[in-house]
């Protein structure tokens, strides 16, 4: 109760696998990285947070970081990768803290490689700047990068990691850092009315994710791959004229596959494949990127590793034929 027992338990797990000094329990990520911001911003006396135009905070939280926190959020850049080193050196104003999304999810769940990850921290820190993770989906980041949890981690001053984007949690987060600035933001979590009268159901359903699917994460990575080539060869076998998959091998087990057709006759088209078949190719929604072009995610997870490569390009074949029809009637 409160943030006893359970909770605490989970916080030691935590601090454990990511190899920080302590960590706090949140119910929220958006409650999360303001809090942990405010806080470095207290410690650096510059408000100002530099981060990628496609940064969650920027394009799904309302502008939370200004409205809320009293941060001064910068686009450090706007480009479909992460920031480099160059353009965190040369960015042109002082910032307190530097905010890397791992992986950049509006960009394609990209991440850079190691020594590119590890360029951009040292040029922050040439600038005194804090760096903070906004790990969300950093459990899943371990197979690209080549390195344990800890061990990436270790580059950042402070962390947020998610329970349920990747784990199956109900819901909740996690800031791991220094004992000193998880002591202030167990403090401000207060504040912020994320101190929460019981939250052991939601805590359970993270220390079960911990132990049944974190272990599984670099699996779905590695199947990931396989589907991404099946759905390619799946495509040009069909006729499709134009497909692509972003990243084109990927980064994480979640990735882009973008089609040169309407959202709404996408999405028809998948109802109707999903209805007649049995088999939902593509579940979630697809955006509009230009006249006649659009983009969805896709994410591998334990159902996905039942599907081979062979089931991947029959369920492409069959989807292919309810778009034509689709394509045809629009």
């Amino acid at each position: 109760m409160y943030g006893n027992g359970v909770v605490e338990a989970l916080e030691e797990k935590v601090t454990g696998l990511l190899g920080k000094e302590a960590a706090a329990f949140f119910p929220t990520g958006t409650m999360a990285q303001q809090v942990a911001l405010r806080c470095w911003a207290g410690r650096t006396g510059n408000p100002t947070v530099a981060l990628h135009a496609l940064a969650h905070p920027e394009v799904h939280e309302r502008n939370a970081f200004s409205q809320v926190s009293g941060l001064r959020p910068v686009r450090v850049t706007s480009g479909p990768k992460l920031p480099t080193a160059d353009e965190v050196r040369d960015f042109e104003e002082p910032f307190g803290a530097l905010m890397l999304e791992l992986p950049l999810r509006d960009a394609g769940f990209v991440l850079p490689s190691w020594e590119e990850l590890t360029e951009v921290v040292a040029a922050a820190r040439e600038r005194d700047a804090v760096v903070h993770f906004d790990g969300a989906r950093l459990w899943e980041s371990t197979l690209h990068f080549g390195r344990p949890l800890d061990e990436i981690a270790d580059l950042a001053d402070s962390v947020y990691v998610s329970f349920y984007k990747s784990l199956d949690g109900f819901g909740g987060a996690a800031l791991a850092g220094p004992k000193t600035l998880v002591d202030e933001a167990k403090t401000w979590r207060h504040r912020y009315g994320g101190q929460i009268f019981q939250q052991f159901p939601t805590v359970l359903s993270a220390l079960a994710g911990l132990e049944r699917e974190l272990p599984r994460l670099p699996g779905y990575v590695a199947h990931a791959r396989v589907v991404a080539d099946a759905l390619r060869e799946g495509f040009a076998a069909a006729g499709v004229p134009w497909m692509r998959v972003h990243p084109e091998v990927p980064h994480t087990n979640e990735f882009q596959v973008w089609l040169p057709y309407d959202p709404d006759v996408l999405a028809e088209a998948a109802v109707r494949h999903a209805e007649e078949t049995g088999t939902l190719l593509f579940a979630d929604a697809w955006d509009p990127k230009g006249p006649g072009l659009a983009v969805t995610e896709v994410y591998v997870r334990a159902a996905g590793l039942e599907w081979t490569a062979d089931d991947v390009k029959t369920a492409v074949a069959g989807f292919v034929s309810r778009l034509t029809e689709e394509a045809g009637k629009a």
